[in-house]
């Protein structure tokens, strides 16, 4: 156990890399709360140990959240056996008015594209800790290798099975301004029931997935092709649509569903050549954050409410139709 001069000087040095670990473990388990939860254990382990043989505290509390974080990804994966419809990660939302905040710019900067992060949850955990640690935070894979229980060789091999798995994850378009046009643009095609519409503004092999926290009958849970998922937001999109504001979902232009009273869930989106590549709609109330509001872009308005007289356009009701300009 840590006199308390040695705590005080290890309290400071590990504030100095939460930052990085909260970013490591949220890459490693997709989850906000999870990734706390890994890195609070990280501390209790480093208080636990003592400063005494830490040469590198940065590569050591990465080490440790690695293990901390592997162990939590084979258990969850053992819970999730008998789950019903699709897992997706935990959101990380903010406006980008937001961006002078330095708590929401730190979290914002721990986060990666939902469809990333639902590649990586594809892996297995050992493929997903080596490409982690070693492509996205430059850990060698002499280092990789015992949190594994591999050789440095067997950890390389680890990380190319996973880049591979990784290469299809749609590659979201650089400019944030044309994400939110094109994003706007299918909410107000999905309001209206604009099918050609729709079809136009969705890449070809488009994937929709939706987390409904394990609720059965809500929404469909996996849908792939421009056609279906157009299909798909003509039948229930206006419904969804009209509580749907725009707001940055792990850094890049989705939106949160906000019903009249509390948010219900929230959108990501990967725009990717001006075109939609993915969509994921998680509906978990357990994932969706009490102020996930704040990050809406409009400030979670109501939508402009119209009234549809083609059937085709949805028939006689009220739809939320926004006004872009």
């Amino acid at each position: 156990m840590s006199t308390d001069s040695e705590r005080t000087w290890q309290a400071r040095q590990f504030e100095e890399h939460r930052t990085h670990l909260r970013a490591v473990a949220y890459r490693m388990l997709g989850s906000v709360t999870e990734a706390e939860d890994a890195v609070q254990e990280a501390w209790l382990r480093l208080d636990r140990a003592g400063e005494d043989g830490i040469e590198n505290m940065r590569g050591w509390l990465t080490t440790v959240v690695g293990r901390v974080c592997i162990d939590m990804l084979r258990a969850r994966k053992a819970r999730h056996e008998d789950l019903v419809g699709e897992w997706l990660p935990e959101p990380v939302i903010g406006a980008s008015e937001e961006a002078g905040d330095p708590e929401q710019q730190a979290l914002l900067a721990d986060s990666v594209g939902l469809a990333l992060l639902v590649v990586l949850e594809m892996l297995s955990p050992a493929e997903r800790l080596a490409f982690v640690l070693h492509d996205m935070f430059a850990v060698p894979f002499g280092e990789i290798a015992p949190i594994v229980g591999r050789t440095p060789e067997s950890a390389r091999q680890l990380a190319s099975r996973a880049r591979r798995r990784v290469r299809g994850a749609p590659e979201p378009d650089a400019d944030l301004d044309t994400q939110r046009r094109v994003v706007e643009a299918f909410l107000a095609a999905s309001r209206a029931g604009d099918f050609a519409a729709l079809v136009e503004m969705l890449d070809p092999d488009v994937v929709f997935r939706a987390d409904t926290g394990g609720r059965p009958g809500i929404v469909v849970a996996h849908i792939a092709g421009a056609e279906a998922v157009a299909r798909n937001a003509v039948l229930n999109g206006s419904r969804w649509a009209r509580w749907c504001h725009p707001a940055l979902v792990n850094g890049q232009w989705g939106c949160v569903v906000i019903a009249p009273r509390r948010p219900i869930g929230v959108v990501g989106m990967t725009v990717s050549g001006e075109r939609i590549a993915s969509i994921e709609l998680i509906l978990d109330p357990a994932k969706i954050p009490a102020d996930a509001a704040r990050g809406a872009a409009d400030g979670g308005a109501p939508a402009t409410v119209w009234r549809a007289t083609d059937p085709a356009q949805g028939g006689s009701g009220e739809f939320g139709m926004r006004k872009f300009s």
